[in-house]
């Protein structure tokens, strides 16, 4: 195979990328009709991608026009206007095409060498996302694939700033023979949590648990003694109800105990980007480190998470690294702060949502996102279901009855295809999930949504 010449494509680039634009227009055209989970057929046809791998090279083209067409129909049409699952959050068209633009740029991210603008859109958008969430002033910011990553970005600046006072150096010396932290969450801490927790060898079940009040959030009545080597890891928006921790009350005590504390806000940290919501995320600019995610409720693509710190020094001293052949500028080094080196420039879509959406028009997004799930919730009460949260952000939780009656309610939305939610387990209780984040969805989404809802309910009911 020596000397073997790849060949031409059939068409050149710029028909390749008119192909490939023709395919997704399409594919987005029709997510507003489609059924939300994909037909058993199109599932069956995945297997036609797989076989042998091939042994000489394919024509561009045919292998677009194959993924086009056997994977298209097999998506899930979370994009699309009636995907309550999972607060996944459809992607605003401005940052589909930014994405594509990003793509075609193709910049390594991770060093202002790499690419001076990527570096600048993070540092302008870095300051954007602070000033817009009401986070201190000198909060630093890194880009990273989500809030699992920015959970492990968060608590791995503070078992630094922790153990740093100690006169420990984990990163040199790593965690044998350190000074022992403690790990202080909520009963109804989010799993990504516990997965960071984990992977920086704090320990998933070493932690100390906090009861819940029937909302989810951590009761700051039952908070154990607090001190300089405790982490405290709070929640903006249980995942469940959409409430949030009482940051004011916890993060007064952690302050006199100089304990850190952090939040995992993956879809809730974005309520205080809204006047009207940010009361119920009030107190979390005390905190010292962030999570979220800009693939839920700012609808950006995948992947974008965000990590926030007070004193960025800690995440760049967690961090940071070095190498000869790396050559370091005197400004922000985007890879000291995130642990990927090389990755995509995940702050250009970021940048184009905020600048496209502006202040205003985020929190409007927001709060017609919770207005809709004010009515999934008014109308499933009136039909004589029972609401099982207060419905303070998006998310909705409903019982049509005993368990195996909700279930199948869930089993048979599910596959009539209208819309998607999922199912949950709350306080011992089997419900369906609503949760309302896509910007696509419209009011007319949501009445044609409970309907289906209703009727099928109705049905398992009789």
């Amino acid at each position: 195979m020596i000397g073997y010449i790849w060949p031409e494509p059939k068409e050149p680039m710029d028909e390749l990328l008119k192909d490939a634009s023709a395919r997704a227009r399409r594919y987005l055209r029709g997510l507003p009709e489609r059924p939300v989970w994909p037909a058993p057929k199109a599932l069956e046809r995945l297997a036609e991608l797989d076989g042998p791998l091939p042994l000489d090279p394919g024509d561009p083209g045919e292998v677009l026009a194959s993924l086009d067409e056997l994977v298209s129909p097999a998506t899930v049409a979370s994009a699309g206007p009636r995907y309550f699952g999972f607060v996944v959050g459809g992607a605003l068209p401005v940052t589909v095409a930014a994405s594509w633009l990003a793509s075609a740029w193709d910049q390594n991210a991770g060093m202002f060498t790499g690419s001076p603008p990527a570096a600048f859109l993070e540092e302008v958008t870095s300051r954007w996302l602070v000033e817009l969430l009401g986070l201190p002033s000198e909060t630093g910011a890194a880009f990273v694939t989500g809030a699992t990553a920015a959970n492990l970005c968060g608590l791995a600046a503070a078992r630094h700033a922790l153990l740093a006072r100690e006169g420990w150096d984990v990163e040199a010396r790593g965690l044998f023979g350190a000074p022992e932290l403690t790990v202080v969450i909520g009963e109804e801490a989010h799993a990504s949590v516990l997965k960071a927790l984990g992977l920086l060898g704090l320990g998933r079940e070493r932690v100390q648990r906090v009861p819940v009040d029937g909302q989810g959030r951590l009761r700051a009545d039952a908070l154990p003694p607090l001190d300089a080597r405790t982490i405290v890891a709070l929640q903006a928006g249980n995942v469940n109800t959409g409430a949030c921790d009482p940051f004011e009350e916890v993060c007064a005590v952690a302050r006199e105990a100089r304990a850190w504390v952090h939040v995992d806000g993956a879809f809730g940290l974005w309520a205080a980007a809204s006047p009207t919501l940010a009361p119920q995320a009030g107190g979390l600019a005390q905190a010292d480190s962030w999570a979220t995610d800009g693939h839920k409720w700012l609808n950006v693509p995948y992947d974008s998470g965000i990590a926030f710190c007070r004193e960025p020094a800690h995440l760049r001293a967690v961090m940071g690294g070095q190498a000869s052949y790396l050559v370091a500028t005197e400004g922000r080094e985007p890879w000291h702060h995130t642990p990927e080196m090389s990755r995509r420039a995940r702050g250009v879509e970021v940048w184009a949502a905020l600048r496209c959406l502006g202040r205003r028009g985020l929190a409007s997004m927001l709060e017609r996102h919770c207005a809709q799930a004010r009515r999934f919730a008014e109308g499933l009460a009136a039909a004589g279901y029972e609401v099982l949260n207060e419905v303070v952000l998006n998310q909705v939780l409903v019982s049509f009855g005993e368990p195996a009656v909700t279930e199948g309610v869930i089993e048979a939305l599910q596959a009539e295809g209208t819309c998607w939610c999922g199912g949950t387990t709350w306080q011992g209780r089997s419900a369906m999930r609503i949760s309302v984040s896509g910007w696509a969805t419209s009011d007319d989404d949501v009445e044609r949504s409970l309907e289906v809802m209703l009727r099928i309910a109705a049905t398992r009911a009789a």
